[in-house]
């Protein structure tokens, strides 16, 4: 069975998802929505130490919400959850969301998950009134089928390991459907692999996306446990790598848990260390029901969920290609 990039290599290749990005330079944090066309099945899985998040109870497959209208991804550690109000204030303006009776209220339902920024770049001296509600309305209105990646969005005060992290996104296309990830990368632990300086991600690389490796050091570093992370900088305070894979296929709530669950794997292979008690690592699952897992569907799943861990550690190789320096913080591409 061969697996191929879909035509963008985005997220979005998964027809009926569209991202959008918002981001405050002078505070040096931003905010990623995706908004699927229609309302979409949707799970999560928790993997982190130290997670942050809103509306994710109503994801367990044993609760009533059968379907959600949105995901926050956002900076600003427990100020960023306020994104997901602004995004909920934006559609249920657009008339989206579930309703009750008689009342004209649309109720959207977005879940979202933040990661920690605060101590990167300018001072978040924002006052009274956070930015995030904000950048969530912003980015919603932004939301299409295209988007940048890098230091944009969620991903613009990231940071991974030692170096610039940011927004990744990439696609798959394998056995008659599409999946696809995004990711802000924002981990203690570090994507490069210090014995030839390249990504821990490159096995996974399709089509050349990640772009050429680096020359191999002289004297390869010896593998360690930290090793390019935060912690052996004694700096692990500003974590958390938060995501969202889709698919096209039709998933149960619980088949979609196990979509997240298999996905979150993807950060291991791109990560050393991952789901540390210093990150809140978080990946959310979303299926848009356009095909059917057919007459064998664990098999199928099985299929979709490895494809989805590649495609997670494709988009954080991405991430990682695609950021840029920004406040003292090299990038891999550039250090």
């Amino acid at each position: 069975m061969t697996v191929k990039p879909g035509p963008k290599n985005l997220i979005s290749d998964v027809a009926g998802l569209k991202v959008g990005n918002a981001h405050h330079a002078d505070f040096a944090t931003g905010v990623t929505v995706v908004l699927p066309d229609e309302p979409v099945t949707a799970a999560v899985d928790v993997r982190g130490g130290a997670p942050g998040t809103r509306d994710t109870s109503a994801l367990d497959p044993t609760c009533l919400v059968d379907a959600v209208h949105g995901i926050v991804l956002s900076g600003g550690s427990v100020f960023g959850l306020d994104a997901a109000g602004g995004v909920i204030s934006y559609l249920a303006q657009q008339g989206v969301g579930m309703s009750f009776g008689q009342s004209p209220v649309r109720i959207p339902l977005v879940p979202s998950a933040i990661l920690f920024d605060l101590t990167f770049g300018p001072d978040k001296d924002w006052g009274a009134t956070p930015p995030y509600r904000e950048l969530g309305i912003a980015a919603a209105k932004a939301a299409g089928s295209e988007f940048d990646l890098g230091n944009i969005g969620a991903g613009h005060g990231a940071t991974a390991g030692q170096l610039k992290g940011g927004l990744g996104s990439a696609s798959a296309v394998s056995g008659g459907f599409t999946v696809g990830a995004l990711v802000a990368l924002n981990p203690v632990g570090s994507c490069i692999n210090p014995a030839n300086n390249d990504l821990w991600a490159r096995p996974f690389e399709l089509d050349g996306e990640f772009g050429p490796a680096p020359a191999a050091p002289d004297t390869p570093a010896a593998l360690s446990p930290l090793g390019g992370s935060k912690l052996e900088a004694r700096s692990a305070g500003a974590n958390t790598t938060i995501a969202v894979v889709a698919t096209d296929a039709v998933l149960t709530k619980a088949q979609a848990q196990r979509l997240a669950i298999m996905a979150s794997d993807g950060m291991a292979r791109a990560i050393r260390p991952i789901h540390t008690p210093y990150d809140g690592d978080t990946v959310f699952a979303l299926a848009t029901g356009a095909s059917a897992l057919g007459d064998q569907p664990g098999e199928a799943l099985a299929m979709l969920g490895s494809v989805a861990a590649d495609c997670l550690a494709r988009a954080i190789g991405r991430a990682m290609t695609s950021a840029e320096p920004l406040h003292g913080h090299d990038a891999w591409r550039t250090a």
